[in-house]
């Protein structure tokens, strides 16, 4: 199938899985566009479809199809306009001892226990259960042409690892994993609370966060982080 979103996009295929269980609505059923995967998605391409409210995951490219509901909306915040809420101030003053560090490639052979140990904590009933080293490699092991690794470190202690793609624009936050045993530290929220002081390091304003569902309690975080846009009818619109 064809989308006609712009002259340049026309022509791009996209092919569309069976219905499948949501992950995240459970009573509902989910069906996912995948970019053809025999397409060259260069940094253009990428940018573009960003724009449009695409996700990476490992090699795909991907965005929501379902027949009978909209409930996933991109979601991306506004770095320029950003001010941390009282909570997000204290995760940052909690997270003081952090070494944070920007890296082209990880050590997977220190990365991966932690990503183990992360997926069977917080998420043995999703769809990255079992986690197993060759699908850490096909999922974040393999960077893209604009991928970027934030390690956090307490002492040399590798406490968890934010994935993310550099656009044009900003950044697209494709996955955080950290040790799950530092939960006092929240260092989901922490990541993107350094993220987004790190595109403005860039001189870049968005930290795209993939999808927010309002009725699902597991993307509740994502629209505490205001100024917040959401890609409704094709259009990005403002949350203050």
């Amino acid at each position: 199938m064809t989308r006609d979103v712009s002259p340049d996009l026309e022509k791009l295929r996209l092919y569309l899985t069976e219905p499948h269980p949501c992950s995240y609505l459970p009573d509902r059923q989910a069906t996912t566009a995948f970019v053809d995967p025999r397409v060259n998605v260069d940094a253009d391409l990428y940018n573009r479809l960003s724009d449009l409210g695409f996700r990476r995951s490992g090699r795909y490219i991907y965005t929501p199809r379902c027949a009978s509901c909209k409930a996933c909306i991109p979601i991306r915040i506004d770095a320029e306009n950003f001010r941390p809420s009282r909570e997000q101030r204290k995760c940052l003053r909690r997270n003081r001892d952090v070494a944070v560090e920007l890296t082209d490639r990880v050590d997977i052979e220190e990365h991966y226990p932690l990503y183990e140990r992360y997926i069977r904590a917080r998420h043995s009933e999703g769809d990255m259960y079992p986690p197993s080293r060759a699908q850490y490699q096909d999922f974040i092991g393999r960077p893209w042409h604009s991928t970027s690794f934030m390690e956090f470190r307490d002492r040399g202690r590798l406490l968890g690892c934010a994935v993310t793609d550099w656009l044009r624009n900003g950044l697209s936050a494709i996955y955080t994993y950290f040790d799950p045993d530092e939960g006092r530290r929240s260092l989901g929220t922490f990541a993107i609370l350094k993220q987004l002081e790190t595109v403005l390091v860039r001189g870049k304003r968005y930290v795209y966060l993939g999808f927010w569902i309002r009725d699902s309690a597991k993307m509740n975080y994502k629209i505490r982080f205001r100024p917040a846009e959401l890609f409704v009818d094709d259009v990005w619109l403002r949350v203050s």
